[in-house]
């Protein structure tokens, strides 16, 4: 393995190269700001990647000129770029990105991530973004990387050889972290609605952000629950630490918390360092139907952008503009609904903070459906759940309907009159 500067690792990648770029906290910003450099020389540079933290030069002017995005997840950062002829989405399931490199449908020219020094036997760690990473890093022609002491070592799977890294740049600065916002009383009683339906013994499947930590803030009384997750954030440290988490009911890497990524503070990147607790694997496994399914009681809470009265779900687009990605959500949704016990969950606030009901008729025109009405089970708001598994159309629109915002429920109830006659 070569040492050297940012400015020399970025020459190693050259026009028409197709570039994945490892995300989430673990984003590599110090060599992707070096590539973003070089935006003069390079032309059609092709950027692999789900959501990353930073700037993103590249999806950016002037530097976006030099490079196209074919991204497998959007966030706030490449969203405008995205949306134009400079980028595009890939529709896929998290569990199945690793396919686009092992069956050559992406060939990757160059992986650029972030690892810890090596140890003594020469072994560095992904840290805290295994998910596609180590299948990119496993089919790339060459890897560079940044070398970081912040970088937690984790167990797992994710780890690379220095005889496997081309080059690699040394930097020390703190990994991206993100914080936790105040829980609003809508999204306290979404919690609370969602905790109802979890039972002692369940595993668990959460993202980030206000809804999932409501949740996992009204779990205090429960007992024996796991988690099998694609991402976890600091709401679970609580919960681990009081012993409300043990994970002794699980089958699937039993007392073991399973994760592909995590993205919170630095108290979660200290307690995930060196803890054999926590268990780093690729989202080809945290995600598989066949494993999620195995665990009891496999409760997985996810969002929705809006739902339609039929149950359909869209969570990554308004309208045709692309906003987020398929993701893992269908992913753990089916793998709920085949466990013994299971529940597939969508928590979101009955309106938008403009005041637009999330619940529809019909969702947007050029809306993509992210999850099908057959695999919907059940829906909370601050409203209350209802569970649409076994319901025809009209029961659903009249259970959705009662969870909605009270503003448009005479609306809605037109609507589901107009529809179906009933």
């Amino acid at each position: 393995m070569n040492i050297v500067s940012a400015a020399q690792a970025a020459k190693s990648i050259k026009s028409g190269n197709r570039v994945f770029l490892q995300g989430a906290a673990m984003t590599p910003n110090v060599l992707i700001d070096a590539l973003c450099n070089r935006y003069e020389e390079l032309k059609n540079v092709e950027i692999v990647s789900i959501h990353t933290e930073g700037q993103a030069k590249y999806a950016q002017e002037p530097y976006s000129k030099s490079f196209k995005m074919n991204s497998c997840f959007v966030g706030s950062n490449v969203r405008q770029l995205i949306n134009t002829t400079q980028g595009d989405y890939i529709p896929i399931f998290l569990s199945e990105i690793n396919l686009l490199f092992r069956n050559g449908i992406l060939p990757l020219d160059v992986a650029v991530v972030q690892v810890s020094p090596p140890d003594k036997h020469g072994y560095c760690s992904l840290g805290v973004s295994v998910d596609i990473t180590l299948p990119a890093i496993q089919t790339a022609k060459k890897v560079i990387a940044q070398i970081n002491p912040c970088v937690p070592r984790t167990h797992g799977d994710g780890i690379i050889h220095i005889k496997d890294i081309d080059c690699a740049v040394e930097v020390n600065t703190p990994i991206h972290t993100h914080g936790i916002s105040p829980i609003s009383n809508i999204e306290q009683q979404i919690g609370k609605h969602v905790a109802g339906l979890i039972e002692d013994g369940a595993t668990l499947q959460m993202g980030i952000g206000n809804i999932p930590n409501a949740v996992l803030s009204n779990l205090g009384n429960h007992k024996r629950l796991g988690i099998h997750t694609e991402m976890f954030s600091d709401g679970v440290l609580p919960l681990i630490e009081s012993g409300v988490i043990t994970g002794e009911d699980k089958v699937v890497k039993h007392g073991k918390i399973v994760t592909c990524f995590a993205v919170g503070s630095q108290k979660l990147y200290d307690f995930v360092d060196d803890n054999p607790l926590v268990h780093f694997k690729e989202a080809a496994y945290t995600n598989d139907t066949s494993i999620i399914r195995r665990n009891p009681k496999v409760t997985a809470i996810n969002s929705a952008i809006e739902i339609d009265l039929t149950g359909q779900i869209c969570a990554d687009t308004i309208g045709s503009r692309q906003y987020s990605g398929v993701g893992g959500q269908m992913d753990f949704i089916r793998g709920a609904s085949l466990s013994k016990g299971g529940k597939p969950i969508f928590a979101m606030p009955s309106i938008t903070a403009k005041g637009i009901s999330k619940i529809t008729p019909f969702l947007k025109q050029g809306a993509g459906v992210t999850t099908t009405r057959a695999h919907v089970h059940y829906v909370a708001t601050e409203y209350g759940v209802v569970n649409l598994y076994g319901k025809n159309l009209q029961e659903r629109a009249k259970a959705l309907i009662s969870i909605s915002h009270p503003n448009f429920r005479e609306e809605l109830s037109k609507e589901a009159y107009n529809r179906f006659k009933s």
